[in-house]
């Protein structure tokens, strides 16, 4: 890949002009376009430092920082079409997204490799598993963002969880019933190191059991330094109930996060 070919600055201007156009009057709409685009901006720095702290070099990270730039370009649609973010009732947020590139041609100043690179990273962004492919250059890809993305999810949904009784989101919720009940096959994936289906969500406390699960499909050591570093897992369990359950689920994550800290070979 050419060292110059990936204008980040003129993404970022793209990017910075197509959300604008989605601005509104709508004070709640107008809230959940602003904390996509805030996020993704995120997202590109999560990127940019896990990239660097594994030694990627030039064109490795301007490459993978327009994927994250790009990443969530199909949530603006989803929620200005379907006022909501739960790609369950509307439609699949990274589909959404590569319909936008492709219609919009933007991805036109990389070269073939790198626009499928792009693609794929995006398309695969936000599934359950990744099919491999046999791609080390896009696998690498497909990784980063994966992680980076999590990372700032976290970020939100933990300042959420913590703010939340001062103005709540119910896109942030997917709109699930905030009732004390938490379904046990989320904590049954969790004992057994699983990320949980989004499709067996039934209530808000799901969804946090499903957040904490994320931490098996994590890829590289650093993330796992960022997530202890962060307190995620503690930052998640103080808003889930105070059960047994709870509590084996908190000792068997911290158990996973130390040995995966201490066993995995350092990748930078």
């Amino acid at each position: 890949m050419t060292e110059n070919i990936v204008d980040t600055a003129f993404f970022h201007s793209w990017f910075r002009n197509y959300v604008e156009s989605f601005y509104t009057e709508d004070p709640e709409l107008q809230q959940n376009i602003r904390l996509k685009e805030e996020h993704t901006l995120r997202v590109c720095n999560e990127i940019r430092r896990l990239g660097k702290a594994l030694n990627l070099n030039r064109t490795e990270l301007r490459l993978a920082e327009t994927i994250a730039l790009f990443h969530d370009i199909g949530r603006f649609e989803q929620i200005t079409t379907y006022g909501t973010f739960d790609d369950r009732v509307s439609e699949n947020h990274a589909t959404l997204g590569l319909k936008v590139l492709k219609a919009t041609d933007i991805l036109s100043r990389l070269t073939k490799t790198e626009q499928t690179i792009v693609y794929n990273a995006i398309e695969y962004h936000n599934v359950r598993k990744v099919p491999d492919n046999g791609d080390e250059l896009m696998e690498l890809h497909t990784k980063l963002i994966r992680d980076a993305d999590k990372l700032d999810i976290w970020y939100v949904v933990t300042n959420y969880y913590t703010e939340r009784h001062r103005h709540r989101n119910p896109a942030l919720e997917l709109e699930l019933p905030d009732t004390p009940e938490y379904s046990l096959c989320f904590v049954d994936d969790l004992l057994n190191n699983r990320v949980s289906n989004t499709h067996e969500l039934k209530t808000f406390n799901d969804m946090k059991l499903l957040q904490l699960g994320w931490i098996f499909d994590i890829n590289f050591t650093p993330t796992f330094l960022y997530i202890q570093e962060r307190r995620i897992i503690e930052k998640i369990i103080i808003a889930l109930p105070d059960t047994e359950d709870i509590r084996k689920i908190q000792n068997h994550l911290n158990d996973y996060l130390e040995n995966r800290i201490s066993e995995t070979p350092r990748d930078y």
